[in-house]
Formats: structure tokens, sequence, C-alpha cells
């Protein structure tokens, strides 16, 4: 049997703690089935002494297999330094768009009622990432600068990935730009959403301005939500639905690129958390999200495949309902105990035994 071919992308800190947490549970024991683990150093260090060289060899790596694996990395914030390597990961991989869900985590209470899944799919290049800035003048006579852009095959991928998730999920795509002030550069988004509403005349609409989507998430605790967004509006609307379910960590990150008929081509899932160096070395870390990005890996992944990442997923939010927890759940399990209790109980699903020989 070939082996299934996975990127890894190493990170930092905590964030690449982590990863070696999700590569226990893809362990071929675990889950039966073989996989060869391509593995890129993307520390900070690797980076610098690459000059990002290393970064464009693993986009090159999920381009070919189609999936990656990728742990939080550190972005220096100095302007000579080697920037961000998600910004290169997306547009070398040909990303369009970014999906994070937020979902009820068994026994975590989550904020104001919510309870059903929310969607947010963003942009995942273009608009404000990437804006060439600028300054003019002095003192308070000086004025800054910026240029942003999208592309309407950006808005198009949004749009109908946002009306295809739906439909699957039986979910509402709710809100959008801010068409009203903006109806030249945000509206070209709204158009797309109105043409894949027409595409997808089964799928509940309810466009809203951004800010008004901010104001109705709460009220609209009962209805599964997709929400469609800029890359800069995505990015907030992430961070604050995510800790509405209880914690950030429960949650998953895709980047997807997709062929000519938006088949998803290529993905990459990481943690939607940072790199979290107050935790390093602690064992202290939820490992949740990252081990659920393995299992969404898994999920893309063929026939085969897709059952282990069921397994895994089911696993992780089974042991959080009977109490395993780590210290941001309220519990007092450890990273790698955690670990060990999903490992247990994937094990147990599966009857994986070990695998042939040769398995990577």
């Amino acid at each position: 049997m070939e082996a299934r071919a996975i990127a890894v992308l190493e990170g930092d800190e905590t964030g690449q703690e982590l990863l070696g947490e999700a590569l226990r549970v893809l362990a071929p024991d675990v889950v039966g089935l073989e996989l060869e683990l391509r593995r890129f150093d993307l520390s900070l260090e690797s980076r610098r002494a690459t000059r990002n060289a290393i970064v464009y060899e693993a986009a090159a790596a999920i381009r070919e297999t189609g999936l990656g694996l990728k742990a939080a990395t550190i972005t220096p914030e100095g302007r000579e330094d080697v920037g961000s390597p998600n910004r290169i990961l997306r547009e070398e991989i040909g990303g369009k768009v970014i999906v994070r869900t937020g979902r009820r985590i068994p026994g975590v209470i989550p904020l104001g009622g919510v309870h059903a899944p929310i969607s947010i799919v963003r942009m995942a290049v273009g608009d404000a990432y990437g804006a060439k800035e600028w300054r003019e003048g002095e003192g308070d006579d000086e004025v800054a600068f910026r240029t942003e852009r999208i592309e309407r095959r950006i808005c198009h991928a949004v749009a109908e990935f946002a009306f295809r998730h739906a439909e699957r999920a039986s979910a509402r795509v709710f809100g959008g730009p801010k068409y009203t002030v903006s109806p030249t550069y945000e509206g070209m988004l709204k158009e797309e959403m109105d043409a894949a509403a027409e595409r997808h005349p089964d799928v509940p609409y309810d466009p809203q301005l951004i800010d008004a989507t901010f104001a109705l998430l709460v009220a609209s605790t009962g209805d599964a939500l997709v929400i469609p967004a800029l890359n800069r509006d995505g990015d907030i609307l992430s961070d604050l639905v995510l800790p509405l379910f209880g914690s950030i960590a429960g949650s998953e990150s895709l980047l997807v690129a997709f062929d000519e008929d938006f088949v998803p081509s290529a993905v990459m899932a990481e943690a939607a958390h940072g790199t979290a160096p107050s935790l390093r070395g602690k064992n202290v870390a939820n490992p949740m999200a990252m081990i659920l990005a393995a299992a969404a890996l898994l999920e893309q992944g063929d026939e085969e495949a897709r059952p282990a990442g069921r397994a895994i997923r089911e696993a992780c939010l089974e042991a959080v309902a009977d109490g395993i927890r780590t210290a941001d759940l309220g519990g007092h399990a450890g990273t790698t105990e955690f670990t060990d209790e999903v490992i247990r109980r994937v094990r147990s699903k599966l009857g994986a035994g070990t695998p042939q020989a040769g398995a990577v």
C-alpha cells in the first residue's frame, strides 16, 4: 500500500510542541494508515538562515501532496526581517479561502447562549494584508496612505465555498461586507454572494453589513451560520467567534486552494492560536486544536483516510465530555495526558494495530 504524503511544517515555541502531540495521534499504530511525513523546519531561526527559502520549499510540497499540517510560527516585527510565513504559503499554494469554525465543546458553557456552529469563510489573500503603505507630510499635517485590493476570482471563491459549506452543514449564509459605504470595493464581494445565492437557491441567505453581523451574532444563537468575509473582517470575526465557544483551542484553521470547479486541490491545516510562549515546556497547553487540524487533513483525504479523521475528532470531543480537560477548559489534565487519552480512544474506535513494515 502506498503511503499517503503530508507536508509537515514545523514551527516555534509551544506551537512546535503541540505539533508533536498531533503527530503522535497520526502514528501508524494509532490510525492504521501508512503516512509519509515530509518535514520542513519553519522555525524563525530556519527561516532567517534560509531567507525564507524553506517556506517556498514547504509550499511546493503542499502543492504536490495536496495536504499540509502547520505548527504555529513566530512573525517577527522588524520591517527588514523575514516576515510572515503564512503570507508566502497562502500565495504560493494558491490558497483563496481560510475557514475557521467555532463549535460547542462538550461540557464547556459558551458565552451568550451561542451553541450552533459558526464558520468564518474569509479571503486568504489581498485586502488590508500585503497592502502598500506610505506617509507624506510632517507634524500634524502628516498623512498615512494604504493601497488595498481584492480580486473578483477571490470573491467568487469565498462566496461559492461559503454556500457549498452551508449546504453541507445545513447552515445559513449570514453577514457580509460594508457594501453600502464601499459599493465599488467591498461591493464586489456582495455581488458574488448574491450570485452564489442564485446558484444555491435552497441555502438560506441573510446578507448583513459587517457591523450588523457583529451585533447580531449573539442574537442568532439558534442557527448554524456561515459568514463570508473580506480578509481583515474575517480575521477579526474569527478572533471573536472562536472564544464564544469557550476556548480558541477548540478549532482548527484551514487554508484551501481550488481547481477550476472549486473542488479543493490543496489544504493546509493548523491550529487557530499562536505560539503561546508563556506555556512553552510546561505541559499545560491544550493540544486539541492541533489534533483537530490533523483530523481535518485526514477528512480531506481519500475514502480510506476519512474514518480515521472522524475517529480523531470524536475522540477529542468525547475525552473533553468525560472530563479529560486541560486548564483552559477548567480541567487538570496536562498536554501529554490529553493526547494519551485521545490516542487510546482512537485505537479503540479503529481497532488499529501495528501497520505493515515500512510505515513512516
